[in-house]
């Protein structure tokens, strides 16, 4: 496989953890440091590099129950957080502190084995092309890290204009992803 279809593969990959981390970035706004900026990226990036190798090491053994069940999997992960996120910015609290608005580590190894699962089947078809994986396993978790700091970033930025509506966008953001891998579009 040509260099510039593997970098196409990675931004592709990369769009989930990118609408995540912006819902992310929008969502902490005040609360989200540098070290959690950084580790957003490394999740993100990391499961990206980590899930084509595993698929690839999977190969043909599992391609029938990867192609069924992983978007079932993002689906169930994807709407559930999202839902949640509506949720926790429409319930009537009475501060600002009392919200739901710190650094979950468990949310975040969800939300990255979530968004990961379909670079799982393109490492399954990466080993049916019988491509060697280092350097597209490396090239997708690089690209991920980069879109995700890049989306935390902005998120951020525009989070402090526009407030808690933006929570609500980011839930609507995870259900639309979640629809989008279910059904394949």
């Amino acid at each position: 496989m040509d260099f510039y279809s593997l970098i196409l593969i990675a931004i592709a990959l990369a769009m989930d953890a990118f609408s995540v981390s912006l819902t992310e970035g929008f969502r902490l706004r005040e609360n989200i440091t540098v070290y959690h900026t950084l580790l957003i990226g490394l999740f993100f990036g990391g499961f990206q590099a980590i899930m084509p190798l595993l698929g690839w090491l999977a190969g043909e053994q599992i391609r029938s129950i990867v192609e069924f069940i992983a978007p079932i999997i993002a689906f169930i992960l994807l709407v559930a957080i999202g839902f949640k996120m509506i949720y926790d910015s429409l319930k009537d609290i009475e501060s600002e502190e009392d919200k739901n608005k710190r650094f979950s580590h468990k949310q975040l190894l969800i939300l990255a084995i979530a968004t990961s699962i379909d670079a799982f089947a393109i490492g399954i078809t990466f080993s049916f092309l019988n491509t060697s994986i280092f350097i597209p396993m490396i090239l997708i978790g690089l690209v991920a890290f980069v879109f995700s700091e890049i989306g935390v970033f902005l998120g951020k930025k525009l989070g402090h204009k526009f407030g808690d509506k933006f929570e609500i966008f980011g839930g609507v953001i995870l259900i639309l992803l979640g629809f989008k891998i279910l059904l394949g579009i």
